[in-house]
């Protein structure tokens, strides 16, 4: 089981994954203003890669920007291929 643990200030925030304890990735993000949010990189260690790692930190970002009406701005690769593929997470992309 996956686990996400959100950290988040004034400027930027993450969303860390853990298996077992073990930090298996992370999510980082920087605040545009106070709407929205650019997720800009994401990482998963290599022992955990192919096993949802990176999509379950999406979409506890995801679920965040749902809960707190913000916006997302996906420039890392990942998050921008996932939003491209999974129109029912398009609801939080900036217009």
């Amino acid at each position: 089981m996956i686990e996400v643990k959100q950290n988040n200030d004034e400027k930027h925030g993450s969303f860390e994954a853990f298996i077992d304890g073990r930090r298996a990735g992370m999510m980082t993000y920087t605040w545009a203003g106070e709407e929205r949010f650019i997720i800009d990189h994401t990482e998963v260690e290599e022992a955990y890669n192919g096993k949802g790692v990176g999509k379950e930190m999406l979409l506890a970002a995801v679920d965040f920007a749902r809960k707190n009406d913000k916006k997302i701005i996906p420039l890392c690769p990942f998050a921008k291929v996932s939003f491209q593929k999974s129109e029912e997470l398009q609801d939080v992309l900036v217009n």
